[in-house]
């Protein structure tokens, strides 16, 4: 089927989708992606479904997918850490998000240059979106709360910076939590609304019965094609020019900031590792090192490593060795991962975890779940949150405000 209206179509589509209790979808915005199959993957109902909490979560999802050896569509939360290192999560947790949940869909959309092909589920699908009829429900005024305020925020960087310089770690990923409660919204209108602000590569649509995820990521984690794995760290951000000729500058400025390689090239060295678990011998390289990339609030500096996976090593395995991502814990992994559960006002949940796909030829592709609004419909209780990199070298006022960047787009979308 042709696509005339892409836009009509996504917002249909979803408003579809979002019938069932359990769906999910993936939207490229037209983003270039050498590594990327489709435009658009929409999955919806469930034919079976896997949810576990930390402990042999990976295991169980190894059986799954050898049982099933179909499309199936997941979330990996950042709490199944305590899988994968003898760490455990303490802090405060309102949204509840199973630690993994993966489902074999119903009914699967694919669309790729603006043309549609219904891969699984009954003939009429594509009729009955073409018949949706779109009625956002009442969305009240959301007012959003910070778990820590700046002096807290300032005085828990500089705590961390004692660790460095104590040589515990070199970097850390420290996160802080926005929240809303009370929260009374639609959340396709508010997917909607982030998509219109912030049209990122990676993002996309979780519904998990009462739990809802509107992502605006524009990170990939970890993406396999044939017997190659790809990851895409981002490390590295700046505030967009207000004008051409500003933005100009503000690139080139940040392509050869010290501050922000170093950065990129502690995570990078960090990816390298975890990929070699799952690598052919040799095989691991970097691809792009301080690719400097726009969106529409920030530039971002993304490094592509790559490898070749061991035919000896199961696709779920090639992706709980690399699992969490360096990108949001820190180097050394463990030590930073321990600190930030110190640190931190809030458990993280599916916040800095994962959702993506895998095909049934054990293709895959995850992104990272950061710029991200997480929704728990039963109970009201809205999140998101966002943190940056800590170095010996950084500024914490500053890393403060580069935290409030990087929010900007999602209280946005929140203000009617």
């Amino acid at each position: 089927m042709n696509i005339r209206d892409i836009n009509s179509f996504k917002e249909k589509a979803l408003a579809w989708a979002n019938t069932f209790d359990i769906c999910c979808c993936f939207d490229s915005n037209d983003y270039p992606d050498r590594y990327g199959n489709f435009d658009l993957i929409i999955a919806a109902g469930a034919n079976d479904q896997l949810e576990r909490s930390a402990g042999q979560a990976f295991d169980d999802l190894k059986s799954f997918y050898d049982e099933h050896r179909n499309w199936m569509f997941g979330l990996m939360s950042y709490d199944l850490k305590n899988e994968t290192e003898q760490l455990e999560s303490a802090n405060t947790d309102d949204l509840c998000f199973p630690d993994l949940f993966f489902f074999v869909p119903t009914h699967l959309l694919l669309v790729k240059d603006g043309k549609a092909e219904l891969v699984l589920g009954d003939h009429t699908v594509l009729d009955q979106i073409a018949d949706m009829e779109i009625s956002h429900g009442p969305s009240e005024p959301v007012t959003i709360a910070a778990k820590i305020d700046r002096l807290s925020y300032i005085k828990i960087i500089e705590d961390l910076q004692q660790h460095i310089r104590r040589g515990d770690i070199y970097e850390i990923n420290f996160c802080q939590e926005f929240f809303a409660r009370n929260a009374s919204v639609d959340p396709l209108f508010i997917l909607e609304r982030l998509n219109q602000i912030s049209p990122t590569p990676f993002s996309g649509f979780f519904k998990i019965r009462e739990r809802y995820i509107l992502s605006a990521s524009p990170e990939r984690f970890l993406c396999k094609r044939g017997s190659k794995l790809i990851s895409q760290p981002i490390k590295g951000t700046a505030k967009r020019g207000s004008d051409s000729e500003e933005d100009m500058m503000v690139k080139t400025r940040f392509r050869q900031n010290a501050k922000e390689r170093a950065e990129n090239v502690m995570i990078v060295d960090l990816v390298r590792n975890d990929l070699t678990k799952s690598a052919i011998k040799g095989s691991v390289q970097v691809e792009e090192l301080f690719g400097v990339y726009p969106f529409p609030q920030v530039y971002q500096m993304i490094s592509t490593v790559t490898c070749t996976i061991s035919p000896d090593v199961h696709l779920i395995d090639a992706i709980k060795n690399a699992f969490p991502m360096g990108s949001m814990t820190g180097a050394p992994k463990k030590r930073s991962m321990e600190l930030i559960e110190r640190y931190e006002c809030s458990k993280r949940g599916a916040y800095s975890g994962a959702m993506g796909y895998i095909d049934p030829q054990g293709d895959f592709d995850f992104n990272v779940l950061i710029r991200s609004i997480f929704y728990r419909e039963d109970t009201r209780h809205l999140s998101f949150q966002v943190g940056g990199a800590i170095t010996y070298a950084a500024n914490a006022a500053e890393e403060y405000e580069e935290c409030m960047l990087k929010a900007s787009a999602m209280i946005k979308a929140l203000k009617n």
